[in-house]
């Protein structure tokens, strides 16, 4: 209609009313046509794929909630060998103590988490087995 109105000073009197409006619609469709195909679109999400991080947040809050559950020595252990990358024996320089108490305050800091984070791990087939062999 905006077209319509634009261009009512070239409306020739002698032709009818509709034509000329039905030509003007169509002109404006085949431009809307060359526009479109000049600068083709694509989706967003196929070219910017957008991931849900909201799971990784939620994991990395429970797993922090567990840590926190752990006695201040295997947590402090089983941070700075597993998640800070220390070496057994930098570690136990570090907080003092000798390599072998390290290594066993890692392994019970393992067990205990695995108990509080075992149901992350949904590729893992389901045990009922618990630590030390009992059932």
């Amino acid at each position: 209609m905006l077209s319509a109105h634009r261009a009512a000073g070239s409306f020739r009197y002698n032709a009818a009313v509709a034509s000329w409006l039905h030509r003007i619609v169509v002109n404006a469709c085949l431009d809307r046509l060359r526009r479109v195909k000049a600068h083709p679109t694509t989706a967003l999400e196929d070219v910017y794929p957008v991931a849900d991080r909201t799971s990784h947040i939620d994991t990395a809050i429970v797993v922090q909630r567990a840590l926190m559950r752990l006695p201040v020595e295997q947590r402090a252990a089983v941070v700075a060998v597993d998640m800070q990358g220390y070496s057994i024996a930098d570690t136990a320089h570090l907080l003092g103590v000798a390599e072998g108490t390290v290594k066993s305050r890692c392994a019970r800091a393992r067990v205990r988490l695995a108990g509080m984070l075992g149901h992350l791990d949904a590729g893992a087939p389901a045990t009922t087995d618990r630590p030390g062999g009992q059932r």
